[in-house]
C-alpha cells in the first residue's frame, strides 16, 4: 500500500494498480501541488461534506468515470450532480474491485455546499480503507472519542491519518492519545496550517508520538509513505 498526501486532509492510496482519493482539496488548497486533472483514480472516498473535504469530487469522478464513495446522504447529493455514487453509513461497508471501505463514526458535523445554499449531508464518518491486506484509517474531521479504542481492538491499523489542527478538529495533545487507543504504528498528521486558526507544528506532533512508540509521518504535499 502506498499512501500519497495532498495537503490539509487529502490523500491518495495506491496498490496492484487500483487507486483511489479520499477527500480531494485540491483546488483553493496552498498547500497542494497536484492539478485535479491529473487525478487518476478509480474511487473518490469521502469522509463528510464540508468544501475543504468535499474539494474537486464532483470533476475527479466525471473524468474518471467512477464512483464516490461517501455517506448516504452525501452521495445522494452527488449523484444529482450526475456522477456514480455509492452510499454507506457509520458501521456499514462494502468490498470494491481491489479494496474495501468500512466507516467508522466521526464527531463533526457535515453539510455541502450548493451555491448560496448548504445542504445537510448526513453524518460526518471516518474511513477503514483495506487494500493488498493492510488497513489504513482516516480519521476525517473529528474530536477524540472513547470508541477509538474499540477500532484500535477490532482492526489492525497499519497506518492511521488524524487531524491535529485544533478549533475545528482535536489538536495534537488529543491525537496523541487517538494514536495509542488505535494502536497503530504509524501516524500521518493532517488538517493544520491550511488557513488561520488551525496552526501547528507537525514535527513537534511526530517528535512526541515516536516518545510513545509511534512512528509519526510529517509528509509533505506529494511526498508518499509505502507500507
Amino acid at each position: 500500500m502506498k499512501i500519497t498526501y495532498y495537503g490539509h486532509s487529502c490523500t491518495l492510496v495506491e496498490h496492484d494498480g487500483i487507486s483511489v482519493i479520499i477527500d480531494p482539496f485540491l483546488s483553493g488548497n496552498p498547500h497542494t501541488n497536484v492539478d485535479p486533472s491529473d487525478i487518476k483514480v478509480n474511487a473518490v472516498i469521502l469522509t463528510h461534506g464540508h468544501d475543504d473535504h468535499f474539494g474537486d469530487t464532483i470533476q475527479i469522478a466525471k473524468q474518471n468515470d467512477c464512483p464516490v464513495i461517501a455517506v448516504y446522504e452525501l452521495a445522494v447529493f452527488c449523484g444529482k450532480k450526475g456522477v456514480k455514487a455509492d452510499g454507506l453509513n457509520i458501521g456499514g461497508g462494502r468490498k470494491y474491485d481491489g479494496f474495501e471501505v468500512k466507516y467508522t463514526q466521526a464527531f463533526h458535523s457535515s453539510s455541502v455546499s450548493d451555491g448560496d445554499s448548504w445542504v445537510y449531508a448526513g453524518q460526518p464518518g471516518g474511513v477503514l480503507l483495506t487494500m493488498g491486506g493492510k488497513t489504513f484509517y482516516h480519521a476525517g474531521d473529528t474530536a477524540l472519542f472513547g470508541d477509538m479504542r474499540l477500532i484500535g481492538e477490532m482492526n489492525s491499523i497499519a497506518c492511521a491519518a488524524l487531524p491535529i489542527g485544533g478549533a475545528l478538529t482535536m489538536g495534537p495533545e488529543d491525537a496523541l492519545l487517538a494514536a495509542q487507543w488505535l494502536r497503530t504504528s504509524r501516524v500521518i498528521p493532517l488538517h493544520y496550517n491550511t488557513f488561520p486558526g488551525i496552526e501547528q507544528d507537525p514535527e513537534a506532533f511526530c517528535d512526541r508520538l515516536k516518545q510513545t512508540g509511534v512512528d509519526g509521518c510529517p509528509l509533505t504535499p506529494g511526498e508518499s509513505l509505502e507500507l
